[in-house]
């Protein structure tokens, strides 16, 4: 020990020799989400078709996962205050969910996030419009430190991205040596850092007191934080399945195309195949046309694509059924268990998504209070799922209906199944309804009541109208 300090790497270069596998794969499975499934150069004249079976998966089951999503913020305390307390919590979720399009930007995030595996979001402080924003990073570009082998407690995060000069030099007032500068985001739970290339402009505290990103998996894997793609298991089969089909295609434009095949001649000229075309051989020679499809070839490879058709479906977890196709008519239970396995899998990502939707609207709710000086209290946050099958809504709302009247149903929990965006206020209507109805009712009980009482008095008088 000499006393002297070895020199601390900057951050962006840490990150540059940081998570280089991780990148990689990113980019190959993005690559392939967009068609790029061929591997080698393409050899002249080769036939390579592309049927980009992995897209459609991802988008199907990105559809069926995000089909329907609500958000509840019920009190802890039972009392008047706390319930409208949490009212305006559920209000001002719902609020920033619409400032910020977050229906279109969840349903973006899960796509990339179905892509590659993992996926980000940012809830940050805007100052300048005074209000809460909601991003969703480039997650190519995030790193993450963790404490130990416990992999949900995150204790740094750094966020990568390129700016132009003009943008830089706008944000910043540093004009960058080149025509783009990566500026580099270093949040702790104490401190934030700001990096602009190798320089950094800027230490301070943690204006939130805490790390505003919520890095997520699409699938977690046991013990590890970087999620699963939903592309790996079908790279394989989608690649043989191109080559097959390929290999078909090239079997029949030859046979559309046939090969003339001579047995015993040394030369051979002015040999056409077409129609009216007469061939000069040898004596003992022979010619014939090359039937490629004879012998039922052609039916052993059909055999084969559907195959591997099936090995698609089976392993992304989506049945034809899924696709609106099925060799027979299904409803109800049937139909469920046709779609058992996409259910299951949907099922899997929305465990990961309700963690990740319940972090996010606490971190606005935390935001809102500290910048605008509300309090919300002690809440509990919910997110309400649609269902991912079409369901049969006068039996749903008949079936509703007897479990409040036996009481297993509350008319709220009764609001969130049957899709009710705002059950208190729904309620609230309700009550309102209630009581106006109430009120004309004995209105109009109380006019007969009056005018009964003066036909009486008449007749015991003696008079007659």
């Amino acid at each position: 020990m000499n006393g002297t300090t070895e020199p601390v790497t900057p951050i962006p270069a840490q990150l540059a020799q940081r998570d280089a596998e991780r990148l990689r794969v990113y980019q190959e499975l993005m690559d392939f989400y967009h068609g790029v499934h061929w591997e080698g150069r393409d050899r002249r004249g080769e036939k390579r078709l592309t049927f980009n079976y992995a897209r459609v998966f991802v988008d199907k089951v990105t559809s069926y996962l995000m089909s329907g999503i609500n958000f509840a913020v019920d009190p802890v305390a039972d009392s008047p205050e706390a319930r409208e307390r949490a009212r305006r919590a559920e209000q001002t979720v719902y609020q920033v969910y619409q400032a910020n399009n977050l229906e279109q930007l969840d349903f973006e995030t899960e796509v990339d996030c179905a892509i590659l595996g993992d996926a980000c979001y940012k809830v940050i402080w805007d100052a300048e419009a005074r209000r809460v924003r909601v991003t969703t990073p480039d997650v190519q570009g995030i790193y993450a430190w963790w404490l130990g082998d416990d992999t949900s407690r995150l204790w740094k995060i750094a966020s990568k991205y390129t700016l132009s000069a003009d943008e830089a030099e706008f944000l910043y007032q540093s004009r960058p040596k080149d025509k783009a500068a990566a500026v580099v985001e270093v949040w702790t739970d104490a401190e934030f850092e700001l990096w602009l290339d190798d320089d950094r402009i800027e230490k301070k505290p943690n204006p939130y007191g805490f790390i505003p990103f919520i890095v997520y998996p699409n699938l977690r894997e046991p013990k590890k934080f970087w999620g699963v793609s939903d592309l790996h298991q079908v790279m394989e089969p989608q690649r043989e399945l191109n080559r097959a089909v390929s290999q078909l295609s090239r079997i029949l434009e030859l046979s559309g195309n046939p090969i003339a095949v001579l047995e015993n001649v040394e030369e051979s000229e002015d040999i056409a195949v077409r129609p009216g075309a007469v061939w000069n051989i040898p004596e003992d020679a022979k010619a014939y046309l090359l039937d490629l499809l004879q012998g039922g070839g052609v039916g052993l490879h059909i055999d084969y694509i559907n195959l591997l058709y099936r090995i698609l479906h089976d392993v992304s977890e989506s049945p034809r059924a899924a696709f609106g196709g099925t060799e027979r008519d299904l409803s109800g239970v049937a139909m469920e268990l046709e779609l058992q396995p996409l259910l299951q899998r949907v099922r899997r990502k929305r465990l990961v998504r309700t963690a990740v939707y319940n972090r996010r609207n606490e971190l606005i709710l935390r935001l809102v209070e500290k910048f605008q000086g509300v309090s919300f209290g002690e809440n509990h946050l919910r997110v309400v799922w649609g269902p991912v099958l079409p369901q049969d809504m006068s039996r749903l709302v008949s079936n509703e209906q007897v479990l409040i009247q036996s009481g297993v149903h509350s008319r709220r929990q009764a609001m969130d199944e049957v899709g009710v965006k705002d059950p208190e206020q729904e309620f609230k209507r309700w009550l309102e309804e209630r009581e106006a109805i109430l009120r004309m009712n004995k209105e109009l009980n109380a006019r007969p009541s009056r005018s009964g009482a003066r036909e009486r008095a008449l007749r015991e008088d003696g008079v007659e109208e």
